[in-house]
């Protein structure tokens, strides 16, 4: 038994004898051997037809080729980098207005090309409709072809087997018959699918279907991901609340701090549903290098699913949120508020509240202001109103060790500075404020015996006068609060079917080889049946010679090779045996 691979030559007593009619058979045997072994659509050279219908259809032809559906791919994921690096409206309008105040000269530029919007931008969304189209084009007539190919059966065997990439010959004594029944029950063992062919002298078996399926698995996939994500950014909505411990949230458009949601976001579509935050744990490292570094944080929560449910106890903790009728409770910070009073002349308590202050770094040094706009009186029974800049830090480093920063995010030695002013805080004008931010421009700051802004440090319990007998306030103690981000994002399940899908056709079309193999026995006049095995993939490979020699050697033991005969002497004249 001899093999060959792709790079076999020519039988040297054939090739000096084939004419050119022969050879014109054979290479058109060997192309339609090799034909339909991929959907891929013959690509156009040019316009089809005259005028306008034919460069349309040349156009279209275009649009819908894989070359430039992976063009278009690659240009939405370029588009894609100006939302990562310049800040976008609908997600931070804050930093937006930061960034053009930082960079002048390029906004003008920005706003024409639409960079603070750039996934509701014109340029994007032609960029994703062209590729929806692209792809939809594409796969639509390799379906149908794949389809056809399903349904046909496998090719006859070329002419001249030996001048396929892999081939293999032999002699043996068994008949025709049944070395083509043994190689046709040996294929379809190997879940090849069979067919005889040539006249019943031969076998044609193929395989590898899944690496077409794989292709289309692949390109649909990424089409549930574009739906996805329109689907996603249309529906989507995301919002944050501060939750003081003891207090609640429910799930409505007026009780979030921040909300943002998607163009055809209904406000009617928010799951009902509320929870009280009963208390809220952090942990830090204690010692070593390490120190200060979070450990563990869980907001313990009593949680009601819709307007009449059941109360039930939760735990929410980072990356574990609580999952509610499609949408997310996460939890994203926590912090400090201190609970101060704040009384008037005569002794009127006039406010006493906790006032979530905001962390500046990581120990947790926060800052917030304290705002007294009703009930306050000066000593003289003028109508006034009150502000504090606040600066609270939890673990102090003790008089003349260190300035107003913590040392340590838990709470060792908490201290509260506070800058008192007087005046308006100018929350009638109808503007929106900062509510950890004091607008002192209609205010004037206390002042002390020295003439400086009057301001003082206060630990737990302790109380500060103001000048002038104002009043007094008082740090009666210090509460937490935790931050939450409740989102809904309705195609995130449909993003992630699509890239496991993508991911296993993908693989199914980079890992599976579609290959034929054809199996020719033929018997000659003396008896003795030539055996012909020979193998063609849609690409090159090792493993296709690797299949077939496997198969040929297989097969060799149930048709093996035929023992010459040994020639008969005859005895000279006059000799006996």
């Amino acid at each position: 038994m001899s093999t060959t691979d792709n790079t076999s030559t020519e039988a040297p007593h054939e090739s000096a004898d084939t004419d050119t009619d022969a050879n014109t058979d054979t290479d058109a045997a060997e192309a339609a051997a090799g034909s339909q072994l991929s959907t891929a659509p013959v690509e156009d050279r040019g316009p089809v037809g005259i005028g306008v219908v034919g460069w349309a259809r040349w156009f279209w032809r275009q649009l819908t080729s894989m070359r430039v559906a992976l063009i278009l791919l690659f240009l939405l994921s370029l588009g894609a980098i100006p939302g990562s690096l310049i800040p976008q409206t609908d997600v931070d309008a804050m930093k937006v207005a930061v960034w053009k105040r930082d960079n002048p000269s390029w906004v003008t530029v920005a706003e024409k090309l639409q960079l603070f919007d750039v996934y509701g931008s014109v340029w994007f969304s032609a960029i994703y409709l062209l590729l929806f189209v692209s792809l939809i084009g594409c796969i639509l007539p390799r379906s149908w072809q794949f389809v056809g190919q399903l349904r046909g059966r496998p090719p006859g065997a070329p002419k001249r087997l030996d001048r396929l990439p892999a081939y293999t010959t032999w002699r043996t004594a068994s008949s025709a018959d049944e070395v083509l029944a043994h190689a046709k029950s040996l294929l379809a063992g190997r879940r090849f699918r069979t067919e005889a062919a040539g006249g019943a002298n031969s076998v044609a078996a193929e395989k590898g279907y899944l690496r077409e399926a794989g292709n289309l698995i692949f390109h649909v996939a990424l089409i549930v991901m574009l739906v996805a994500f329109a689907w996603g950014q249309y529906f989507k909505s995301e919002g944050g609340k501060l939750v003081l411990r003891g207090s609640g949230f429910s799930n409505t458009l007026t009780q979030y701090d921040d909300f943002k949601s998607g163009a055809l976001f209904d406000p009617d579509d928010l799951p009902p549903f509320s929870f009280t935050l009963d208390k809220f744990d952090a942990t830090y490292e204690l010692t070593g290098p390490q120190k200060g570094t979070p450990r563990d944080f869980k907001a313990y929560v009593t949680f009601s699913d819709g307007a009449h449910g059941t109360p039930r106890k939760r735990e929410i903790q980072v990356n574990e949120p609580l999952e509610v009728d499609g949408s997310k409770v996460y939890l994203l910070g926590h912090g400090y508020a201190p609970v101060v009073s704040v009384t008037d002349p005569t002794g009127k308590v006039v406010f006493k509240d906790a006032v979530p202050v905001l962390p500046q770094d990581a120990n947790l040094t926060s800052t917030g202001a304290i705002k007294v706009t009703d009930g306050y009186k000066d000593k003289d029974g003028k109508k006034e109103q009150l502000g504090f800049k606040a600066v609270f830090v939890p673990t102090f480093a003790g008089e003349g060790q260190g300035t107003m920063f913590s040392q340590f995010p838990d709470i060792f030695m908490p201290r509260l500075m506070l800058n008192a002013w007087h005046g308006s805080l100018g929350v009638d004008s109808g503007l929106p404020q900062n509510v950890y931010q004091l607008d002192t421009t209609k205010m004037e700051s206390y002042k002390d015996e020295s003439g400086q802004p009057f301001k003082q440090k206060l630990a737990p319990g302790e109380t500060m006068t103001l000048p002038g007998g104002a009043g007094t306030v008082k740090f009666e103690g210090i509460e937490r609060w935790a931050t939450f981000s409740v989102t809904h994002q309705p195609g995130s399940g449909l993003a992630l079917a699509g890239a496991i899908a993508a991911i296993a056709g993908l693989a199914g079309s980079l890992f599976i080889q579609r290959r034929r193999i054809w199996v020719r026995a033929v018997t000659g006049e003396d008896g003795v049946t030539v055996v012909e095995m020979a193998g063609l993939g849609r690409s090159e490979s090792a493993r296709l010679p690797e299949e077939l020699a496997d198969l040929a050697a297989t097969l060799h033991g149930q048709a093996p090779t035929a023992t010459p005969a040994e020639p008969v002497e005859e005895n000279p004249e006059g000799e006996r045996g």
